[in-house]
């Protein structure tokens, strides 16, 4: 399932030249720039690649602005692929993140609202800029949809919000109720905003003070009813307002979508413009080979996570006695691994009038944040997969995996026992949703009355699929476990019951299609094998195919022209669990033709994923 219940469509990544028409200031704080060009539109890139036009269907919608470095004319810029962008392997771009505030295709214009809060990159270029300036963008990359239906909305934000919060009421039926909480710095930055009926709109005004917004939602009177909330702001208040909602509301954590626009902190600026913040300096070659050797960060920071020191903290500042009992430590060596996660950065004592007392720094907030915990936990799923990488060692030497090695048994095998697969296939849906919309709107699909999935986010995928082809029936091949786990998972993943009547899942160990599947479609379905069962898995699935039949494949690859450090990684992971890896683009061709099949074509969706059309020789 998606993090929240919002609908999602997936776009292109595109870089797009565009042109600064027109400034206003809204108020004292917020400078709103609208935006003209060609690029707005569809056009052709200058290495001769159709880009499409902007697509901006969800109220927070973002884009990212590219800055020049100080020094600097230019920005750092990327090369457009097929749906993504190439980034030089030394680049150092200087983005920002900032709201749609408005597009409007026809009149050809996009307002992007920028926070006049001083010291800032796009704040500094926003202040400066004038009718003519040119720049460059990339995004949005997805659109969520408008709040799914509930019974009244929770909107609460910063100003760093507003331009979402703004645009949210502009879109919303007339009939919506909401609560909406909003916080500026001075009175003078409160704005207009669209007025409906069953909405209330409670303006904070800080003017020094702290805790406004935190304190508002948490005093709110609370309507009859099942509520959706939605989140942005600061990223620490964010976070303890999402809290508050799960533990003391009993929302579903579906039911919020939150975001940390920025945090807290100190900016140190230029010394020759005190306007603009200083950006990293080049690391010298010998801290970035002393950050490449160094294990236990890592490892100090996941035995963090698998303990729940960030939940704990997270939820106010607490000792290491405290820390120890909650999560059943032994206090001497928890206040070991305390002191070595301060000496980091990652926690810090909380001041001398409460000494002894521990709460995480803006690096150690991405200890509490749910993504990244459930990355980092070494018994979650993803932590699990990647044990095999402290056997890299034999691996390299065997050409074999050494995972068993390392864990005891093979990782298939781990892959049979259900509360492990139930885990892992939860997150696969999770990520599922950037794919499934763009699989779906691809044209795979024109004329297919009966497709065969095998994927682990199937469940996912099949729900994009019939929503938007309605003669379309699906069944899901799948192995025992995951079989058990998507039947399981349909209702969640699948709401709509005329949709589900059409999806049916089957336990197959090899896939066998019906003989009237007019169609295959493998996602992700090959890495885990070697060569010559990859063949055989692509032979089965076309061997009952009728005339036109054809299998759809999605795999990850190895780009030997653009090296990845996060493909590296990825493929050295598959090394040690699977004894195969990241297979290239030639070595997928040859699996191909192995199994006696050919490749009629290709389509490009999402971002950069590469749809193979197969048929027979």
């Amino acid at each position: 399932m998606p993090p929240t219940s919002r609908a999602l469509a997936v776009h292109p990544v595109t870089l797009r030249e565009v042109e600064v028409s027109r400034i206003e200031d809204i108020t004292p704080g917020m400078r709103r720039v609208t935006f003209t060009g060609a690029q707005l539109r569809a056009f052709t890139s200058d290495n001769g690649l159709p880009q499409p036009d902007l697509v901006s269907g969800g109220f927070d919608d973002d884009i990212r602005l590219l800055f020049a470095h100080p020094g600097q004319s230019e920005p750092v810029l990327p090369v457009q692929a097929q749906g993504k962008l190439d980034w030089a392997k030394d680049a150092r771009p200087l983005y920002r993140a900032y709201t749609v505030r408005r597009y409007d295709p026809g009149a050809g214009e996009l307002d992007v609202d920028v926070v006049r809060h001083g010291v800032g990159v796009a704040a500094t270029w926003a202040d400066r800029a004038e009718p003519g300036d040119r720049i460059h963008f990339f995004g949005p990359h997805s659109s969520s949809g408008p709040p799914p239906p509930s019974d009244w909305l929770l909107v609460a934000g910063d100003e760093t919000a507003l331009p979402a919060i703004g645009r949210l009421l502009e879109e919303a039926p007339a009939d919506t109720r909401a609560q909406v909480f909003v916080e500026v710095a001075e009175r003078s930055h409160v704005q207009p905003l669209r007025e409906l009926p069953g909405v209330t709109v409670t303006w904070l005004v800080r003017e020094g003070a702290t805790d406004l917004l935190r304190d508002a939602v948490r005093g709110a009177a609370w309507w009859p009813g099942a509520p959706f909330a939605w989140v942005a702001g600061e990223r620490t208040v964010v976070r303890d307002i999402r809290r508050h909602l799960v533990e003391d509301r009993g929302m579903p954590k579906k039911d919020i979508d939150f975001t940390g626009y920025w945090k807290r902190a100190d900016v140190v600026v230029l010394a020759d413009d005190a306007a603009t913040p200083d950006p990293d300096r080049n690391t010298e070659a010998f801290q970035r080979f002393h950050d490449l050797v160094d294990l236990v960060p890592a490892i100090a920071i996941r035995v963090a996570v698998e303990l729940g020191i960030g939940t704990l903290l997270a939820a106010g500042a607490a000792s290491a006695a405290e820390i120890a009992a909650r999560t059943g430590s032994d206090e001497r060596a928890l206040g070991k691994l305390l002191r070595y996660l301060r000496s980091i950065d990652v926690v810090a004592e909380t001041g001398d009038d409460e000494p002894g007392r521990f709460t995480l720094t803006e690096v150690g907030d991405f200890l509490a944040d749910d993504y990244w915990a459930g990355l980092l936990d070494p018994n979650g799923s993803y932590g699990r997969q990647a044990q095999g990488i402290f056997g890299l060692a034999e691996s390299v030497r065997s050409g074999r995996a050494s995972y068993a090695s390392v864990t005891g048994s093979e990782f298939a095998q781990l892959r049979t026992k259900q509360p492990f697969e139930d885990r892992l296939l939860d997150g696969v849906a999770e990520g599922a949703v950037y794919l499934g919309a763009p699989l779906a709107d691809s044209g795979a699909f024109e004329g297919v009355e009966h497709l065969v999935i095998r994927s682990d986010g199937a469940g996912v995928e099949a729900r994009e699929i019939t929503a938007r082809h309605p003669g379309l029936r699906v069944t899901i091949s799948a192995l025992p476990a995951q079989a058990d786990w998507l039947r399981r998972d349909l209702p969640a993943s699948v709401p709509d019951a005329a949709h589900r009547e059409r999806i049916g899942v089957i336990e197959q160990t090899v896939i066998d299609p019906a003989p009237d599947a007019a169609a295959v479609l493998l996602v992700f379905a090959l890495g885990a094998l070697p060569d010559d069962d990859a063949a055989a898995t692509l032979r089965a699935a076309a061997a009952n195919l009728p005339t036109g039949g054809r299998v759809l494949l999605i795999e990850d690859l190895f780009d030997t022209e653009q090296l990845d450090e996060h493909d590296g990684e990825a493929d050295l992971l598959a090394l040690t669990r699977d004894g195969t890896g990241l297979r290239t683009e030639d070595e997928l061709r040859a699996v191909v033709a192995l199994a006696g099949l050919r490749e009629a074509g290709t389509r490009a969706i999402g971002w950069g994923t590469v749809l193979r059309e197969l048929v027979t020789c």
